[in-house]
């Protein structure tokens, strides 16, 4: 096979990523609400004013967002898609909310294949156990608003399965807690 070839067929396959979200911060101040209903704490509204900056900065833009229902969640969804110029619909579903990693790979394999890429915003241990599903490694735990970049070998989302993806990257907030990039530091509305 010469290298025209080789390129031909190496446009032509379609990686899919998937980016596994956890929630930031959340506030347990408010004994009254359930966990479904609790909100952010401050220092998440802040670790998620950095990532999204972080992010934006990248230029990740996803071709879809699936969020839980958790009240937490959603806010996450909304402010990352807002801050990374996000224009889609958020799919806000009951299913992400303490699945199992199966019920995950379920909602992923109905997902229609014009999405290269997607953001699934969810909760732990659930994005821990099913990264640990996707690929090879052994990934310890997904930190609030950890950020786990996967590629995965398929072509069509029905198509997922265990390892099939690799790691892309991984990033949280701790990251950021002594040192913020100029870059990022612009970006903020709070002072840092």
């Amino acid at each position: 096979m010469d290298l025209f070839e080789y390129l031909s067929i190496s446009e032509e396959s379609v990686i899919k990523t998937l980016y596994l979200i956890r929630h930031a911060k959340s506030d347990w101040s408010d004994g009254d609400l359930s966990d479904f209903e609790r909100g952010l704490k401050k220092r998440g509204q802040r670790d998620l004013e950095t990532m999204s900056s972080y992010l934006s900065l990248q230029g990740l833009k996803p071709d879809l967002i699936l969020s839980s229902l958790a009240l937490r969640a959603q806010i996450t969804a909304v402010e990352l898609g807002e801050k990374i110029g996000y224009g889609g619909r958020i799919h806000y579903m009951e299913e992400l909310y303490s699945s199992r990693p199966e019920i995950l790979m379920n909602v992923l394999t109905l997902q229609d294949d014009s999405y290269d890429s997607i953001f699934l915003v969810g909760h732990n241990p659930e994005l821990t156990e099913f990264a640990n599903f996707l690929i090879d490694e052994n990934f310890l735990k997904m930190p609030t608003l950890g950020v786990l970049a996967l590629r995965l070998n398929i072509d069509s989302w029905a198509d997922i399965t265990e390892r099939c993806g690799e790691i892309e990257f991984f990033i949280q907030p701790k990251q950021f807690r002594y040192y913020v990039p100029k870059q990022i530091r612009t970006t903020l509305d709070y002072g840092v």
